[in-house]
C-alpha cells in the first residue's frame, strides 16, 4: 500500500551543521508548510496501481524529497542512492525510515513516475507560499528565453546515417534470437559504415566525401530492406509465450520507426550533398533516439539542439513562470502569452516589465499597456521611445538593468541544477526534467531567505 508520507519521524535522524545541511533543513520546512505537493506527488504515483493494495514502497514524500535532492545536488541515480545510503543529512531530509535504503532502479522508476504537468502544479504551489511569505509579490517581472539542450551528439548526415544502421541491425539481431528460424536474412554492415563515415570526416577532397557518401547511402538502403522484410514476420510471430509474442510486436514497432526516420535521413543526405538543397529546418532529422529535438538557430550564435525555454523571473530571483515550446518562434510571438500567464499565476497584471530586445515590438508594447501594464522595458528599443515604454530615462534604464538580473538566474539554473542540457528521454522527460530543475532552484532561493532571516 502506498503511503503520503510517513506518520512519525525516525528518533535519531540527525542534521550536520554545515552549509548544505542548513539548506536542506529550510528547504525541508518549506516542503512541510505547503502539503499540497505531497498529495500532487502522491496522485501521480498511484494512478496506475492500487493504493491500498501491494507492498508499501517509497511514500510520495520520500519519492518528492528524493527527486528535489537529485536536482538540487544533480546527481545520477547510482550516486543519489549512494548518498541515501551514506549522508545522515540527505537520509533526514528524503525522510527513510530505519533499514530503507532504495536502489538506483527503485528511484528512477518512481521519479519518472511524476509527470510534467506535476512538477508546474508543484511550482505554483512554491510560488503561492512564497506570496504569503511576502518573498514575491509578481509586481515586478523579468522575462527572457533561452535554450535547453537534447542529450544528443552533434548531428550529421554521416553519423545519423550510421546511427540508423547500428540499431536497425541491433534490432534485427535480437528478432533472430526471438525467432531462429526466420524468413528474413540481413548482413551487418556496421564495420564498413564506421570507415565511410571516418573517411567523410576526413575527406580533403570533395569526390572522396561523395564516393563515401555514396556508399553509405547504399549501405543504408540495404538495412531499410532487411528492416522491412523483419517487420511482417516479427508482427505475426505467435512465440512460445505470451512475453515472446509482445517482444515481436515492439521490436517490429522499433524497427518501424527506425525506418520512417532513415528514410528522412536518407532523403535530406540526397538532397543536400548530391543535389546542393538546403534542406529547411522542420524537415530534418537530427537524431534516431531524441526525434523530438528542433533545431535552435540564434543570429551570431551556434545553431543548438534541443528546446527553447522561455522564463519569467521576480525581484526574489525566483522563477516564476517557464513555458517550453516547440520549433523555434520568435521571442516576440511570445510575449502576450507570458503576460497572460503572470496574469493566472497572480489574479493580475504585473506593475513592470523588463524583457530582453528579441521580445522588442510595438504590438508587444501596445499589448502590455492596454492590459494595465504601467512600465513595459525593452533591453533593446528596436525603434520604440524610452517615454512610451517606461514614465522617465531613470525608470528605464533600472528596468534594464533589473532584467540582466536573469541571466545570472539562468545561469545558475544551467550550471548548478542541469539546465544546460536534457539527460532524461522522450519529450515527456524533457518537460519533467526542466520543471523539476526549476522547482528544485526556486526551493533553494527560498531556502537561503530564510536563512538569511534567521
Amino acid at each position: 500500500m502506498r503511503r503520503k508520507f510517513n506518520p512519525q519521524l525516525n528518533l535519531f535522524t540527525t542534521m550536520a551543521k554545515n552549509k548544505i545541511a542548513k539548506e536542506l533543513q529550510q528547504l525541508s520546512h518549506v516542503l512541510d508548510a505547503t502539503p499540497k505537493v505531497v498529495e500532487l506527488a502522491y496522485q501521480d504515483l498511484v494512478r496506475c496501481a492500487r493504493p491500498t493494495t501491494g507492498r508499501e514502497g517509497m511514500s510520495a514524500e520520500q519519492v518528492l524529497r528524493c527527486a528535489i535532492l537529485k536536482q538540487y545536488r544533480q546527481l545520477t541515480y547510482e550516486e543519489l542512492a549512494f548518498h541515501l545510503e551514506d549522508s545522515d543529512s540527505f537520509r533526514g531530509f528524503s525522510r527513510l525510515e530505519m533499514g530503507q535504503y532504495p536502489s538506483k532502479s527503485i528511484l528512477q522508476e518512481n521519479i519518472k513516475a511524476l509527470r510534467e504537468e506535476t512538477w508546474e502544479a508543484i511550482h505554483r504551489e512554491i510560488i503561492d507560499y512564497a506570496k504569503e511569505e511576502k518573498i514575491e509579490t509578481g509586481r515586478k517581472v523579468r522575462i527572457d528565453a533561452t535554450a535547453v539542450e537534447t542529450d544528443i551528439h552533434h548531428p550529421t548526415d554521416s553519423t545519423l546515417l550510421a546511427d540508423g544502421v547500428r540499431i536497425i541491425t541491433r534490432w534485427l539481431a535480437e528478432g533472430k534470437e526471438l525467432t531462429p528460424t526466420p524468413d528474413y536474412h540481413y548482413s551487418d554492415h556496421r564495420r564498413v559504415v564506421k570507415k565511410r563515415v571516418l573517411t567523410i570526416l576526413n575527406a580533403k577532397k570533395d569526390k572522396a566525401r561523395q564516393d563515401a557518401y555514396r556508399d553509405l547511402l547504399i549501405y543504408a538502403g540495404k538495412a531499410r530492406e532487411y528492416a522491412l522484410a523483419a517487420i511482417p514476420e516479427l508482427l505475426n510471430h505467435q512465440g512460445q509465450s505470451v512475453t515472446e509474442l509482445f517482444a515481436g510486436k515492439v521490436l517490429a514497432e522499433k524497427l518501424a520507426r527506425a525506418v520512417g526516420l532513415l528514410e528522412k535521413v536518407i532523403s535530406q543526405t540526397d538532397r543536400r550533398v548530391f543535389k546542393g538543397e538546403t534542406v529547411p529546418a522542420s524537415e530534418k532529422v537530427v537524431s534516431f533516439f531524441e526525434d523530438h529535438t528542433d533545431i535552435i538557430v540564434k543570429k551570431r550564435r551556434e545553431t543548438e539542439y534541443g528546446h527553447k525555454v522561455f522564463l519569467a523571473g521576480g525581484a526574489s530571483t525566483m522563477i516564476l513562470d517557464c513555458l517550453i515550446v516547440r520549433g523555434n518562434p520568435a521571442d516576440t510571438d511570445r510575449y502576450a502569452t507570458m503576460l497572460e500567464r503572470q496574469k493566472e499565476l497572480y489574479g493580475r497584471m504585473p506593475r513592470q516589465v523588463s524583457a530582453d530586445g528579441g521580445f522588442a515590438s510595438k504590438d508587444n508594447l501596445a499589448y502590455a499597456k492596454e492590459h494595465g501594464v504601467k512600465d513595459a522595458a525593452f533591453a533593446k528599443k528596436r525603434g520604440l521611445s524610452v517615454l512610451a515604454m517606461a514614465k522617465s530615462a531613470w525608470v528605464y534604464k533600472a528596468l534594464r538593468n533589473f532584467r540582466a538580473g536573469i541571466e545570472a538566474g539562468i545561469s545558475t539554473l544551467k550550471r548548478a541544477f542541469g539546465l544546460d542540457r536534457c539527460t532524461w528521454k522522450g519529450w515527456e522527460g524533457f518537460g519533467r526534467y526542466v520543471w523539476s530543475s526549476i522547482v528544485s532552484y526556486n526551493l533553494l532561493v527560498l531556502a537561503r531567505v530564510k536563512l538569511a532571516e534567521a
